[in-house]
């Protein structure tokens, strides 16, 4: 490296995740001043991850590699070798001769959503609270423009949720609108809304805090980094703001968050009995994939396209 010691034809390599808080005196001309960028892989480069880690394993004739490189959106390379490997486990344990679509299928939940706590107990009461939280989620998730597709849905604790929706983008995003980002605000507000509705304002409960915690972030970040408030304007406002602006973000943080809440109890309003039919196939089967919740939300979609029909032919 120049500025320390004349080596010639050596080079000097290394990596790091946190490339912004390298001092600069490292990345002057000289040092390290070549940058490659690694991002994680696309849909062509996970499927070419997987046949890589499954070359060696027998598969059965309903894995489909493109499927799975399809459905593992934000994927690196560590999470594909990892999800080959506990479907693996999965087979030997169950004593299958060949990796089936299943073992990998359930490999994806598991790290998507964490491991099942089977042996938790859990009341009724409980059950059927996180059954309509999660409803919550899915509902908004299903009906608002700009969300991610479901992936499942399920009151199975796992990790350290009782519950949980999943989504999955439809294909790899390189930038993210401000449609999409206020549609994830709404299904984040879509749990504790949902409680208020059928449980009443006393009864609601700590399980939302994680979501409130991500919606709260989520708006400081369209408001401070990615200049998405009329009030603030296209400005990127450093780490340590005035008190002035800083009060100025804190107001439109919480406006951003007080609309997203409004919209959605509007919305669950308007979609209550299929709360109710989504909140009972939860409690009944516990776990619910994206055809299945489309099966039971779709009846109820059409009702609403008829009511509103009629609503247009009275006026």
């Amino acid at each position: 490296m120049d500025g320390f010691e004349q080596n010639e034809g050596i080079i000097l390599m290394a990596a790091t995740n946190l490339p912004d808080i390298l001092d600069p005196a490292l990345t002057r001309p000289g040092r390290f001043d070549r940058h490659i960028v690694v991002p994680n892989p696309d849909v062509r480069g996970r499927q070419e991850i997987l046949e890589l880690y499954l070359e060696d394993k027998p598969l059965a004739d309903d894995v489909d590699i493109k499927a799975i490189a399809r459905g593992t959106p934000g994927f690196n390379g560590a999470d594909l070798a990892n999800l080959v490997n506990v479907a693996a486990i999965k087979a030997a344990v169950e004593g299958a001769e060949k990796l089936t679509a299943a073992q990998l299928e359930f490999a994806k939940d598991r790290i998507i959503m964490g491991t099942e706590r089977k042996s938790m107990f859990i009341t009724e009461e409980s059950k059927k609270l996180t059954a309509y939280h999660e409803s919550g989620h899915a509902i908004v998730a299903f009906n608002t423009d700009g969300a991610h597709p479901i992936h499942k849905a399920t009151i199975m604790p796992r990790g350290s949720a009782l519950g949980m929706v999943t989504q999955l983008p439809s294909q790899d995003e390189t930038s993210i609108s401000k449609k999409q980002l206020l549609a994830r605000l709404d299904v984040c507000m879509g749990g504790r809304v949902a409680e208020e509705l059928i449980f009443g304002e006393e009864y609601i409960t700590t399980g939302a805090s994680s979501d409130l915690q991500t919606a709260t972030e989520l708006a400081q970040y369209m408001v401070s980094t990615c200049g998405m408030s009329n009030a603030i304007g296209p400005v990127y406002i450093k780490e340590r703001p005035g008190s002035e602006m800083q009060s100025r973000i804190d107001a439109e943080v919480v406006k951003l968050l007080r609309e997203a809440y409004d919209r959605v109890k509007q919305l669950l309003k308007k979609h209550e009995k299929a709360l109710h039919a989504l909140a009972n196939a939860l409690l009944e089967y516990e776990t619910l994939t994206a055809d299945e919740i489309k099966h039971i939300l779709n009846p109820y979609q059409e009702d609403q396209l008829l009511e509103q029909q009629e609503e247009l032919a009275l006026t």
